[in-house]
């Protein structure tokens, strides 16, 4: 049974594109408000699945397949769609509609790909080349989800399913086979590095770590190896909070009582899933009286972010955001840039792997289409000849129908190779078109049906 949302013309037709925007073509700020996850990500993958532009109504194809990668530093829509052009516009039509923002406002920063270079593209992602930290482990894990989002959407279908599992595929082999992950500084631990950089002893501070997931994690953990000894965890399921502080000898604080940890803390990361700010301007006015004059750092390494950008008023307040790490890990790059190389090759041969499965699944059907017309004229044809010899032997039988087979391997093995090599890089759906017209294999399709 088809998916939902399935395009039912011929496959032959259908492109690949992508649109997206990332860290480099898009500040934070229209970053956060296009950010997209948990409910919001699973809803918008099966609202574009039934998105239509109202100009385009009756012609147009709704997007086939899609997949939604929506992370801190990336929103990219991946689709499988009947026509390149119609496909972009109706998805940046629905990115802007979808978060009430201007196109005009909005398409200056997108960037469209079709074809080998959409696919590539991603794979370059999975690899970890076009992350703001090169090879970074965590892309790979988003983009296994993005997947299985786009599953549990009923949005995806053979092709995307393919395309991802074979870009995941291609992530794991470069970090298995090359050291492209192995010098990698996370965000998290980039926003230490960055805490570090900003007071006087890393070692000697009070780090407030607020939000217990993944990146939560990953940056107590980061405090705990740079010898941070007080590190206070808050996460609203505190029991998630209290198994992260028993691995960082830390502390645990229920989520109330976020107003006394801001009190407390010199330096605070935050990192949780909200979809809002948690700390507002107002509340960390309202702890200054209590610090006696102590610096305080914020590290804001959520996204949307978790910190009211406006405390940057206030005296002895200091906020960062992940725009802010860009320059913290650009100095890692070196050790991991020796590994680009070999990671493009693992990149390139994998798209290749990608491209001729694609390839073998558009042109398959004409093939069979082509080679079952042919043996059905050369079985009836053997029949009626094996009727005007009334009582051959067997053996003869069995020579005529060999010989009739050879014939027919004969002739379509030249139209074969011709349709294999005439369409090894790409569709090309007018030869494609001729080839059935010349041996009329849609009425012959027809009439098997």
């Amino acid at each position: 049974m088809a998916f939902q949302g399935y395009c039912t013309k011929e496959v032959a037709t259908v492109p690949i594109i992508l649109v997206g925007l990332n860290h480099r073509t898009t500040p934070v700020k229209l970053r956060e408000q296009l950010s997209l996850g948990g409910d919001n990500l699973l809803t918008s993958v099966k609202a574009l699945s039934c998105y239509r532009l109202v100009e385009y109504s009756g012609d147009a194809t709704p997007v086939c397949e899609n997949v939604i990668l929506s992370t801190c530093n990336r929103l990219e829509v991946y689709a499988w769609v009947e026509n390149a052009a119609s496909g972009w516009t109706t998805i940046q039509s629905f990115l802007a509609q979808r978060h009430e923002i201007s196109l005009d406002h909005l398409s200056p920063h997108l960037y469209f790909l079709e074809g080998e270079a959409a696919i590539t593209h991603l794979f370059r992602v999975a690899s970890g080349l076009d992350s703001m930290i090169l090879g970074e482990p965590q892309i790979l894990g988003q983009v296994s989800r993005a997947l299985g989002i786009s599953q549990d959407a009923g949005a995806i279908g053979p092709v995307l399913s393919r395309l991802f599992m074979q870009a995941s595929h291609a992530g794991k082999k470069a970090r298995s086979e090359t050291a492209i992950s192995r010098h990698t500084t996370s965000i998290s631990h980039a926003a230490v590095l960055l805490a570090r950089e900003k007071v006087d002893d890393i070692r000697r501070v009070r780090a407030l770590v607020v939000g217990a997931g993944e990146m939560g994690a990953l940056a107590a953990e980061a405090l705990h190896m740079q010898g941070v000894k007080a590190i206070t965890c808050i996460n609203r399921t505190e029991a998630s909070a209290m198994a992260l502080a028993r691995r960082v000898q830390g502390q645990v604080l229920n989520w109330h009582a976020l107003p006394n940890a801001l009190a407390w803390a010199d330096v605070v990361i935050t990192a949780t899933g909200a979809p809002h700010t948690i700390i507002h301007r107002s509340d960390v006015a309202q702890v200054l009286p209590h610090r006696q004059g102590r610096p305080l750092v914020f590290v804001d390494t959520a996204m949307p972010r978790d910190v009211e950008e406006t405390i940057d008023d206030l005296e002895l307040v200091y906020r960062y955001d992940i725009d802010d790490l860009r320059a913290t890990m650009d100095t890692s790059r070196a050790q991991r840039k020796a590994e680009v190389p070999a990671v493009e090759a693992i990149v390139k041969s994998e798209v290749q792997s990608f491209v001729e499965w694609l390839h073998n699944r558009q042109v398959a059907p004409i093939i069979t289409d082509l080679r079952n017309k042919a043996l059905a004229l050369a079985h009836d044809e053997v029949e009626q000849a094996l009727r005007r010899l009334e009582g051959l032997p067997e053996r003869d039988r069995q020579v005529i129908n060999r010989l009739a087979h050879r014939i027919v391997n004969k002739l379509l093995h030249t139209p074969t190779q011709c349709l294999k090599t005439r369409t090894a890089s790409c569709i090309d759906q007018d030869y494609v078109q001729v080839v059935r017209d010349l041996f009329c294999l849609e009425a012959s399709h027809l009439a098997a049906e």
